[in-house]
C-alpha cells in the first residue's frame, strides 16, 4: 500500500492542478444610455443627505454632484440648489454659484435663507465678471 502511494504522489508531482485563469471582468458599456430622471423626492433626500456628508468633510466636488443629483431627481427642491450654490461657492466656481442661488430664490423667494442668499448675490461677481474655475 505504501509503495502505491508513493508511486501515486510522484507520479502527480505534488503540485495540485493549474486552476483556469480568473475570467477578466466585464468592461462598462461606453454605448449605455445616459440616465433618466423621473420625479422622486426620497432619492432627492438620500442625495441631499450624502451631500451634505461630503460638505462636512470638505469635498465641494463631491457635494456638488450629489446637489446636482437631487436637484434631478426633484426639480423643485430650493434646499438643492441652495446648498449646491454653496458648494459651488466654495469650490471657486462662482458662475454656477450664481445660477444655482438664483434658481433657488426663483423657487423660494420667501424661505428664510432668501434674504441671505440675496446678501451673498451681492457679493458675487456679475454673470459676465463671473469665470469658470480653473482645473
Amino acid at each position: 500500500m505504501l509503495p502505491a502511494l508513493f508511486l501515486a504522489v510522484l507520479l502527480w508531482g505534488g503540485q495540485p492542478p493549474a486552476a483556469p485563469p480568473p475570467a477578466e471582468p466585464e468592461e462598462e458599456d461606453v454605448t449605455a444610455k445616459e440616465r433618466t430622471y423621473e420625479f422622486n423626492p426620497i432619492q432627492a433626500e438620500n442625495e441631499i443627505k450624502i451631500g451634505r456628508f461630503y460638505m462636512r468633510r470638505g469635498r465641494w466636488k463631491a457635494a456638488a454632484g450629489r446637489f446636482e443629483e437631487a436637484a434631478k431627481w426633484n426639480p423643485q427642491s430650493a434646499e438643492a440648489y441652495l446648498l449646491l450654490g454653496q458648494a459651488r461657492e466654495k469650490m471657486k466656481d462662482l458662475a454656477g454659484a450664481r445660477a444655482a442661488f438664483e434658481k433657488f430664490l426663483e423657487l423660494a423667494p420667501e424661505s428664510k435663507d432668501a434674504a441671505g442668499v440675496r446678501r451673498r448675490l451681492t457679493k458675487l461677481p456679475a454673470p459676465q465678471e463671473a469665470k469658470p474655475p480653473q482645473p
